[in-house]
């Protein structure tokens, strides 16, 4: 029996060619196919890069967003439009001022009193407060209220242990989470390359400026202490005074507060009304020396009469006593006369008796109980005159 005779296209189903492209393309296809791993890391990376996708197509769509936000004819208006421009200007304006207050710290070419060479805070102080850069002294003046105020009313150490508790509990959330659902933290794939340190030149830098801060304020309060500027140190004194006065009744920071805007208002007050101040204070000076002058007049024609009047009593005074002493001295030397009238007597030395030339002769009888004295038989006779 013989089998009739077929080709072997009516044998096998007819196909098209396959490119020999494609044949590459099935069996990569196929090799990848079966070297991925299946179970649940499969499942864990197919879920990985979903999310990853996810995230990038929405960080894609967010930027367009804001592209077309910033494209927009209205935003185009309103960044071009004359508040945007004012604002500009206004902030370069507060950076070049910023900059010139940065650039004024230079040590003065004024020493002090002792020959020392002042601080570079010195100028920087002077120019911040006599408002020569008004954009930038103000925002230090505003800053200066906004601290006061906030370390009254803000807990600010709460706060930083708070902020501090979840920024800690939240990386390592992150971290556990990653771990545990992806194989990898989400808080090291964030990890920078290479941690954040100063540079020592910075660290140096910045212990210059702290070393010149407090110099600056040790010097100062030796100059106003020892009167180096008596208008300063009298300035000091009531302000001192006025607080010693004030913090009986005012707390401390609403003291701190009025400090701080005495120190900034009143720089700014005699600067737009500097004409005004200077000649009113020419004016006192002028009237405190005219009348120093006229109590210099009258205490000097008060000293003059007094020392002369002085003068005059101390020359009385002299010529009585030098009066006085010539007059003793010439009675010392002047014989001196008796005033009382003369006696005659009518007696002679013969009249009276004659006085013993010897010692009287004892007796030297044992029976005498008494001794006894012999004398001359001259008769003792006397006369009352």
């Amino acid at each position: 029996m013989s089998l009739p005779n077929t080709n072997d296209s009516q044998l096998l189903p007819l196909h098209d060619p396959i490119p020999s492209g494609e044949i590459g393309d099935v069996f990569s296809t196929t090799t990848t196919t079966t070297t991925t791993p299946s179970g649940p890391a499969a499942n864990a990376n197919g879920t990985y890069q979903t999310v990853k996708e996810t995230l990038q197509s929405k960080e894609t769509d967010t930027q367009s967003a804001f592209s077309a936000i910033k494209d927009h004819p209205v935003t185009q208006s309103v960044s071009n439009g004359p508040v945007a421009q004012n604002i500009k200007a206004e902030t370069a304006k507060t950076q070049s001022e910023l900059g010139n207050l940065s650039a004024s710290r230079t040590t003065p070419s004024q020493p002090a009193a002792t020959g020392q060479s002042l601080t570079h805070y010195h100028s920087m102080f002077y120019t911040l407060l006599s408002w020569k850069n008004p954009r930038a002294t103000g925002l230090a003046f505003i800053s200066t209220v906004a601290f006061i105020f906030a370390a009254r009313y803000l807990n600010v150490v709460p706060y930083f242990f708070k902020f501090l508790c979840y920024s800690l509990g939240l990386t390592a959330s992150a971290e556990i989470a990653g771990h545990v659902i992806f194989s990898t933290g989400f808080t090291s794939q964030i990890r920078p390359k290479k941690y954040y340190t100063i540079p020592r030149e910075t660290l140096d830098r910045m212990l210059d400026d702290l070393h010149e801060l407090i110099n600056f304020f040790v010097m100062e309060f030796q100059r106003i202490l020892f009167a180096e500027n008596i208008s300063h140190t009298i300035a000091c004194f009531l302000a001192s005074l006025i607080s010693y006065g004030l913090i009986k009744i005012v707390p401390f920071w609403g003291l701190s507060l009025i400090a701080t805007c005495v120190l900034y208002m009143a720089p700014l007050i005699y600067v737009n009304n500097k004409e005004i101040i200077d000649s009113q204070i020419q004016y006192a000076t002028n009237t405190l020396n005219r009348q120093a002058t006229q109590v210099k007049e009258v205490a000097g024609q008060h000293t003059a009469r007094a020392t002369e009047t002085v003068k005059q009593y101390a020359g009385d005074y002299t010529s009585k006593a030098q009066e006085y002493i010539g007059s003793t001295r010439s009675h010392s030397n002047s014989p001196v006369v008796s005033s009382a009238p003369s006696v005659q007597s009518n007696y002679t030395s013969s009249d009276f008796p004659i006085a013993p030339k010897k010692e009287p002769i004892l007796s030297k009888e044992p029976n005498a109980s008494k001794p006894s004295a012999t004398y001359p038989d001259t008769p003792i006779t006397a006369s009352i005159y």
